[in-house]
């Protein structure tokens, strides 16, 4: 008795020494993996450890060995998307781990700041306009949206592993999902009628600094952090984003990134748009994308006063975001001049997540899934003529079928001369060409114009799909 009593004793150690077949978080039930990939798969098992994967939509075997840290992955081809459920089961000997309730569709990956993590319940007394019959609702969308919320990070080294797991959209789960993500899924799933599944990973209050690899930021002279009040300390520290967040999710098989942030950076405006070509190229390096061409599509940042509405270094950000979309290859940007209330001017999280998650889409829609003629265009500047009258003639691409307001003072225009000082001028919308007439007492002789290139202006230029312009300036002035 005493010889077996040490036997089971030595076998319970080993069994206790030997490393279990583990999965990500991210990789458990309810996940969803894109459709048509050699999706990725990966987890941990006893270094040299064979491990087998066998997903029931095919019942092919695939295998992988575990590295020495007990690494291991490996990819397993899908099927075209559907809404059957499929499960896949891993094998290590002894050890089977099988994952249930597998959606096979389209997957985005959504990151940024607070306003892409603000979830359907809202902040504290800071809204979702209409979340709550949409979370009452949300429950016949199990199949059809769902949504891995992964935990915020703030480590200095690469991780390995972040907290998420995959949840479908029910009255329970919902009102955590991220609201403009899960806006985005809803509208996507109905163009498209796929299951859509979204990866956010979002932390309130960064900069884009922390969501990029340190070598990066060596290469931009980058010293110390920002100094910062201690509570806002880890939100401003650099890279650990990257390093937390994204890092650990290398891989898992994704259609494209959607990002909105862009608000901690307004104290240093001129740097963002490189910073950001930088954080896209990277992360498309990262997935092994070597084009450069992963789907990236961002989010303008919303009308917000930062303590003095008439400054301009938020509509400098803003400014910055368009002008990356020209040096991002395959990137769009969502326009939201027009979806702030003005109450909220003193509000940094906007109510209308509905009406940015759906244009998103649209663009997306007709970009990446081919259906064409979706309204996600918005006016932008093209040329300036100035008039014999001494009245200017602003000209836009992408009026639709004309611009608006068709009767009435087009707001939010403001025009200078050479002494660089803006006056508010007022303007009339050409019937017969897609113009803005601009006319100022103050200003006898024309040289620039803004239009709501303030932190906080509102303007009512659109087009007759009701897409707003894009706010922009002729001028280099700085106030």
């Amino acid at each position: 008795m005493k010889h077996i009593k040490i036997l089971t004793l030595a076998a319970l150690a080993c069994s206790l020494g030997a490393a279990a077949l583990e999965l990500p978080e991210q990789l458990r039930d309810h996940a969803v993996l894109q459709q048509q990939a050699d999706a990725k798969l990966w987890g941990w098992a006893a270094p040299g450890a064979t491990v087998t994967a066998t997903p029931s939509w095919s019942n092919k075997k695939v295998t992988a060995k575990a590295d020495a840290k007990g690494r291991w992955e490996l990819t397993v081809a899908t099927p075209a998307a559907s809404y059957t459920p499929y499960s896949i089961t891993f094998t290590e000997g002894r050890d089977k781990v099988t994952i249930n309730d597998i959606l096979v569709g389209e997957v985005w990956l959504a990151a940024g700041q607070s306003n892409m993590e603000m979830p359907m319940r809202g902040f504290n007394s800071q809204p979702v306009e209409g979340a709550a019959a949409d979370i009452a609702r949300s429950g016949k969308l199990r199949d059809r949206v769902r949504m891995a919320y992964v935990v915020r990070g703030d480590e200095y080294e690469p991780q390995e592993r972040i907290s998420g797991e995959w949840k479908v959209a029910s009255p329970e789960n919902t009102p955590e999902f991220s609201a403009q993500g899960f806006y985005f899924a809803r509208e996507l799933n109905d163009l498209i009628d796929v299951p859509v599944g979204i990866l956010c990973v979002s932390y309130g209050g960064t900069q884009v600094e922390g969501w990029l690899p340190r070598d990066i930021l060596d290469k931009y002279g980058y010293g110390a952090e920002a100094d910062v009040p201690e509570p806002m300390r880890l939100a401003y520290r650099y890279t650990t984003k990257y390093n937390s967040m994204i890092h650990p999710l290398i891989g898992y098989t994704i259609k494209g990134f959607l990002w909105n942030q862009g608000e901690s950076n307004a104290g240093n405006p001129p740097t963002y748009a490189k910073l950001l070509t930088e954080m896209v190229a990277r992360w498309r390096s990262d997935w092994g994308d070597t084009d450069n061409k992963l789907p990236f599509y961002q989010t303008e940042n919303p009308h917000f006063g930062w303590f003095n509405p008439t400054a301009t270094p938020a509509a400098e950000i803003r400014e910055q975001q368009n002008i990356a979309v020209d040096m991002i290859p395959n990137s769009g940007i969502t326009c939201t001049a027009d979806l702030v209330y003005p109450y909220e001017e003193h509000v940094i999280h906007g109510s209308r997540k509905r009406e940015i998650g759906e244009r998103m889409a649209w663009q997306v829609a007709e970009r990446q899934y081919g259906i064409k003629g979706m309204p996600w265009r918005c006016p932008a500047f093209e040329s300036m003529k100035k008039c014999d009258d001494g009245t200017v003639r602003v000209r836009f691409t992408n009026p639709a079928f004309g611009l608006l307001p068709n009767v009435g003072n087009v707001e939010g225009f403001e025009v200078a001369g050479a002494d660089g000082v803006f006056h508010t001028a007022q303007g009339k919308v050409d019937w017969n060409a897609p113009e803005v007439i601009l006319s100022c007492p103050e200003v006898a002789d024309i040289k620039d114009v803004r239009y709501c290139f303030k932190n906080f202006q509102l303007g009512n230029l659109r087009n007759s799909y009701g897409m707003p312009a894009v706010p922009f300036r002729t001028d280099t002035h700085k106030n």
